[in-house]
């Protein structure tokens, strides 16, 4: 007979012996697999060193080996060949088993593209980050793997990959198979709230603006993403001294992820009070073609409002090459720059350097994963800039020290805001999730730091996310009763409320019964 805490002790002597972060990704699978209960205490005891391992930056790697280091199934595959099937398996669960679904076609994983079927660890991974960081029960939640092929070379020549092996179907028979799962997905969990995970660019804003209004739904990639960014953001604004509706935005990388951001900072903009097309005036995104202009002779219908004036690069003072990161920095003077692009180091000494000498307090995040994707390193930035850069990164980093202080690097790491929301969701059974709802989350994670003092962070530490989550979970579910798509409003006490709906990794106190044969 062993306790819990003796239990802790020897699982976290076998992490330590682990060769690799790879290694260790497989070791705490495994427990998940076998004792789901330690799983989720061992990480929670160590969650500023674990949190890496089975999130970002790990999973990435971890999602590229998934067919190969295969040990057992987690969560539904979906596959096209089965598309006539789809009902009959979901029948497997009861209407009232299933909260949460994280559904995915893995279309294009930030930093590592097209993974295929093997795209299910990321729909996992962010199922065990609720659990962690919300306390969501991992039993009323499910991963599920929409697979309609890869175009990935790699995976249809590998003869352990455990996808269909087929190139990704067709515009009009993809869409027609999406509708067909979340028809399916309504009609057995009509009270679900469905997140949208790592589907590729084009296809992910047209499923959230198709099903917003259909079912509770949500993109991490695009209002997660963007969120967090936000919320980094209103803390350096209030740092800087300069509202939203003053600062000029660079994207370099007008994805995804790039446009979510830019639609979180133009809300910002024009509750500020700007008309609509003077808040786009102050965006300038840029992606493969280089800066985004009205020129071109098609652009995606989510950066169009953002295309700067065909002719403006003409009357630019050093050289007119949109395409250029330093010709735009040169040119446009931003205040804000925002990298989501995964070219790393895009953002080099002159550009960081240029950047500076226009404005006092420049903000620049270099958001891209993995590590080896990132724009540019914190320490530089902040080596470059005599400290006087507001950062933040997509990957941890560990504190900077120049010139005897210690400057703390934000991670704009996603497990900061869904997590929260999701609970805040769950707990009110919100039939819809509303901007007002997202902007509460943005305000209440923003809040949770304090920017004044001498060296102040701009997001909260990693450990604080338990703590951090449920604060944002009651912001959440008491701005849903306001705008009345709460179907649970707690009796008028939302804290009680979110508190019952959390789960806690501990061993439940059993006994046995006896039945007596009549017979």
């Amino acid at each position: 007979m062993e306790t819990l805490d003796e239990q802790l002790q020897r699982a976290y002597c076998q992490f330590t012996l682990q060769a690799d972060d790879l290694q260790k990704n497989i070791f705490l699978n495994n427990l998940y697999n076998t004792n789901e209960t330690l799983f989720f205490r061992l990480i929670r005891e160590h969650i500023q060193e674990m949190m890496p391992i089975v999130y970002t930056p790990t999973a990435g790697l971890a999602i590229q080996r998934y067919s190969d280091e295969f040990r057992k199934p987690r969560g539904i595959y979906l596959s096209y060949p089965e598309r006539e099937h789809v009902d009959e398996i979901l029948s497997h669960w009861d209407e009232d088993e299933i909260d949460l679904i994280v559904l995915t076609d893995s279309e294009q994983i930030l930093g590592i593209g097209d993974q295929g079927a093997n795209g299910i660890g990321i729909s996992v991974a962010k199922l065990v980050v609720y659990t962690l960081c919300a306390g969501i029960n991992p039993r009323r939640m499910l991963p599920i793997m929409i697979d309609v092929g890869t175009n990935n070379p790699d995976l249809l020549e590998d003869p352990f990959y455990l996808g269909w092996r087929n190139p990704r179907i067709n515009h009009s028979e993809y869409h027609k198979f999406v509708e067909t799962v979340i028809n399916a997905i309504n009609e057995k969990f009509p009270h679900v709230f469905l997140q949208w995970e790592d589907f590729g660019k084009k296809n992910a804003r047209h499923h959230l603006d198709r099903y917003q209004e259909v079912m509770c739904t949500f993109n991490d990639d695009i209002q997660g993403t963007g969120a967090v960014a936000m919320a980094a953001l209103l803390n350096a604004f209030k740092i800087s001294g300069t509202p939203v509706s003053n600062h000029r935005v660079l994207i370099y990388g007008a994805g995804t992820a790039g446009c979510g951001i830019a639609d979180e900072i133009w809300k910002q903009m024009v509750k500020e009070g700007l008309s609509n097309q003077e808040a786009y005036n102050n965006f300038y995104l840029m992606d493969r073609e280089g800066l985004v202009t009205r020129s071109r002779e098609k652009i995606d219908y989510f950066k169009a409002p953002y295309a700067r004036s065909s002719t403006e690069t003409s009357t630019w003072d050093h050289g007119d090459n949109p395409r250029d990161l330093l010709d735009v920095v040169r040119n446009v003077r931003p205040t804000i720059l925002i990298g989501t692009s995964t070219v790393q180091g895009a953002f080099t000494r002159e550009v960081v350097t240029t950047m500076a000498s226009q404005v006092e307090k420049p903000i620049i995040f270099p958001l891209s994963n993995p590590l080896t994707l990132t724009e540019a390193k914190p320490e530089d930035i902040i080596r470059w800039t005599g400290g006087s850069a507001l950062v933040a990164t997509g990957s941890p980093f560990n504190a900077v020290e120049f010139q005897g202080k210690f400057y703390p690097v934000a991670q704009c790491n996603n497990a900061l805001i869904f997590p929260g929301l999701g609970l805040g969701i769950v707990s009110s059974q919100a039939t819809r999730m509303t901007a007002s709802m997202m902007d509460a989350a943005i305000h209440e994670l923003a809040s949770s730091v304090s920017v004044y003092e001498d060296i102040p962070r701009l997001l909260p530490e990693i450990s604080q996310l338990m703590d951090v989550s449920k604060n944002i979970a009651v912001a959440v579910a008491k701005q849903a009763i306001v705008d009345g798509v709460a179907q649970e409003k707690g009796n008028d006490d939302v804290e009680v409320l979110v508190e019952n709906n959390r789960w806690d990794p501990v061993y439940m106190p059993y006994k046995p019964i006896i039945v007596i044969n009549s017979k």
